[in-house]
C-alpha cells in the first residue's frame, strides 16, 4: 500500500495516515527496497552522505562515473551527465547550449525549469501551441524565414523544447511528428523526460521507447531521477562531443556540489531492477502494474462523469474542477477521508483552469485504488465536478434489460 503520514505542523498537530495519491513515485522505489536498499545503506558507510564538493573538484568518484555510463545506457546515448537537481539540469543547462543569435521554440506548456533555462540563455523565445506540430512548423517556417531581429542573420541555432510528458496535462508528448518536423527545417530537438522516463515503455525508456522514436533522432535527452527511481538530481544524455563540452561550461557541473553518493546508488540499483540485472523479473512487474494501475483508474474516473486529462498509460491524471473555490473544498473533503491530493490552481495554472492532479503508482495494489476512487466519486459529487453523466453500472444496465424484456 502507499499510505503517508501528513502532519502540518504550521495549523495543526493532527496526524492522519493517508492514501497518497500526489506522490511522483511512480515504480514505488522511493520504499524500501529489497535489493536497492541494502546496496543504498551499505553505500553510505563507504562513501557517507555527501561528496562536499562540486564534480569538477573533488565530487566525481567511481560511483558517479558508474552512474553516468549507467543512464547512457539505458537511455540509448553515447554519453551522459549527471546533476544533483533535476530542476537545474534545464536552468542550469540550456544556458549553455544556446544564447544570443539563438532560437528556442518552446511548446507553451513547458515547465518553469525549461522556461528560465530560455530567460537566462540569452536566445530569443517563441511558443508554440501546446502539443500542436502543425503550428511548431508553422513558427520555424515563419522564424526561419525572417532570420534574426533587426539584422535578419540567420539563426546560430535553433532548438525546439518538448517534455515527454506534461506534468500538468498527463498528456504524451507527439514526438514521431515533433522530430520529422525538426528533420526537415535542421532543428535541434531538447526532451525533458522526467516524468515519462522509466514510467512508460515496455521496458521503461520512455516516450522514445513508447512511440517508436529512434534516440539517435533525439538531440538532447533530459530527465530526473525524483520520479521513477526514487531518488534526487538530473541527468543530460547525448553525444560524447556535447557531453565532454558540458562538463567544462556547465555551471552545475562546475560549481554546485555532486549528487549524493547514497542517492546515486539508489539510481544504478532502481535501473538494475528495472533492466532485470538484478537477476528478478520485479521491474517487468513493476512496469506492467504501473500501465494497468493508470489506465485502470483513468478509465473508472471517466466512467464517474469527470473531465480527466491526459492520455492512456500516463500516471498523471488531472481531474478538472474550473472553478477556484472548489480547490480548498475538494482536497479538503479528501482528506477528511484520509486520502491525499494535490491540487492546483493560479498561478500554476490559468485562473479558470484549476484542477486535481492523481499521480498513480505501482505500489498502489487494487484495494487502494478502490478506496481512492469511492473517495473521489463521493467528493465529486459533494463540490460539483462531475461535468459528464456517468456511465451505467454493469448491474443497471442488466437491471434495465430485464425492463424492457
Amino acid at each position: 500500500m502507499l499510505w503517508f503520514l501528513l502532519n502540518i505542523q504550521m495549523r495543526t498537530t493532527k496526524v492522519s495516515r493517508c492514501l497518497n495519491l500526489g506522490s511522483y513515485n511512480y515504480l514505488g522505489f522511493a520504499a524500501a527496497d529489497e535489493y536497492c536498499t541494502p546496496r543504498v545503506i551499505q553505500c553510505l558507510k563507504k562513501y557517507f552522505a555527501s561528496t562536499c564538493s562540486s564534480r569538477a573538484d573533488g565530487g566525481t568518484t567511481t560511483l558517479h562515473s558508474e552512474l553516468e555510463e549507467a543512464v547512457a545506457n539505458f537511455i540509448g546515448k553515447p554519453a551522459a551527465l549527471v546533476t544533483g537537481m533535476g530542476y537545474v539540469t534545464n536552468s542550469a543547462i540550456l544556458p549553455v547550449l544556446i544564447g544570443k543569435g539563438g532560437l528556442i521554440i518552446s511548446d507553451s506548456l513547458n515547465h518553469n525549469s525549461i522556461v528560465n533555462g530560455a530567460r537566462g540563455s540569452g536566445a530569443t523565445i517563441r511558443v508554440f501551441q501546446h502539443n500542436t506540430p502543425s503550428h511548431l512548423e508553422d513558427v520555424l517556417r515563419e522564424h526561419i524565414a525572417h532570420g534574426q531581429p533587426r539584422t535578419h542573420r540567420p539563426w546560430k541555432k535553433i532548438m525546439v523544447v518538448v517534455e515527454g510528458i506534461y506534468s500538468m496535462e498527463g498528456e504524451i508528448c507527439k514526438l514521431p511528428e515533433i522530430v520529422s518536423i525538426c528533420k526537415k527545417y535542421k532543428a535541434y530537438v531538447y526532451l525533458d523526460e522526467a516524468h515519462s522516463i522509466g514510467a512508460i515503455g515496455k521496458t521503461g525508456r520512455g516516450v522514445c521507447e513508447l512511440l517508436g522514436v529512434d534516440t539517435a533522432d533525439v538531440d538532447i535527452m533530459m530527465g530526473t531521477f525524483t520520479k521513477s527511481f526514487g531518488s534526487c538530481g538530473g541527468y543530460i544524455a547525448g553525444s560524447k562531443e556535447l557531453i565532454q563540452y558540458l562538463k567544462y561550461t556547465c555551471p552545475a557541473h562546475l560549481y554546485a556540489t555532486s549528487i549524493s553518493p547514497p542517492a546515486a546508488q539508489q539510481i544504478i540499483s532502481a535501473i538494475k531492477v528495472i533492466t532485470g540485472e538484478d537477476g528478478s523479473s520485479r521491474g517487468a512487474q513493476k512496469l506492467a502494474q504501473i500501465r494497468d494501475n493508470s489506465n485502470y483508474f483513468r478509465s473508472e474516473l471517466l466512467k464517474m462523469g469527470f473531465e480527466v486529462l491526459g492520455d492512456n498509460d500516463s500516471p498523471i491524471m488531472p481531474i478538472m474542477l474550473y472553478n477556484p473555490g472548489k480547490i480548498p473544498a475538494f482536497s479538503r473533503e479528501c482528506l477528511k477521508r484520509n486520502v491525499a491530493v494535490v491540487m492546483v490552481g493560479f498561478p500554476a495554472s490559468p485562473l479558470l483552469l484549476s484542477r486535481t492532479r492523481i499521480c498513480i503508482s505501482a505500489a498502489h495494489t487494487r484495494e487502494d485504488m478502490v478506496k481512492a476512487l469511492e473517495v473521489i466519486s463521493t467528493v465529486g459529487d459533494m463540490v460539483g465536478i462531475k461535468y459528464f453523466p456517468a456511465e451505467p453500472s454493469k448491474s443497471e444496465l442488466e437491471e434495465n434489460r430485464l425492463k424492457v424484456e
